[in-house]
């Protein structure tokens, strides 16, 4: 089973010890399509407040929520956000990259990680390792839809 755990800003100590997070903007994008999950249109303060999310923070994630693909934003006075996604076919994954997060358990398993090890030496057995790892957990992020989290 993954562990996740919530907050607020990665350390590089957390980003180097390879530790899944789920950050809490990601937590809150939860809470909201929660609320969006029964076809209604709200406005983001109302769904601020039905979420306990901090309304400035509800902005920036329906921003990104929007940028997805996942809600519609109208404006004016009868304006408001709108799930258009079909959360059985949206993983955790997804969201994770809609939320610009890194679903990666170690700093080696970024594409761009220059490892002086694997360089001096040819290759490295923990890489090797980590990556079957990172391929499993990514097989398991793909699983879950967010309607099967939400339900």
């Amino acid at each position: 089973m993954t562990k996740f755990i919530q907050y607020d800003k990665v350390t590089s100590e957390q980003k180097e010890a390879g530790v899944m997070l789920i950050t809490r903007e990601s937590d809150y994008a939860l809470r909201l399509l929660r609320t969006l999950r029964d076809g209604e249109q709200y406005s983001v303060g109302e769904l601020a407040r039905r979420e306990m999310v901090p309304q400035p923070f509800a902005y920036k994630i329906v921003k990104k929520l929007s940028a997805a693909g996942m809600v519609q934003v109208s404006r004016g006075a009868e304006g408001g956000c709108r799930l258009t996604a079909d959360l059985t076919q949206i993983t955790l994954y997804d969201l994770l990259r809609a939320m610009e997060e890194d679903s990666n358990i170690s700093s080696c398993m970024e594409a761009e990680y220059a490892c002086p090890w694997r360089a001096a030496h040819g290759g490295c057995s923990v890489h090797a390792r980590l990556g079957e790892i990172q391929r499993r957990l990514d097989a398991q992020l793909h699983a879950h839809s967010l309607e099967e989290l939400l339900a």
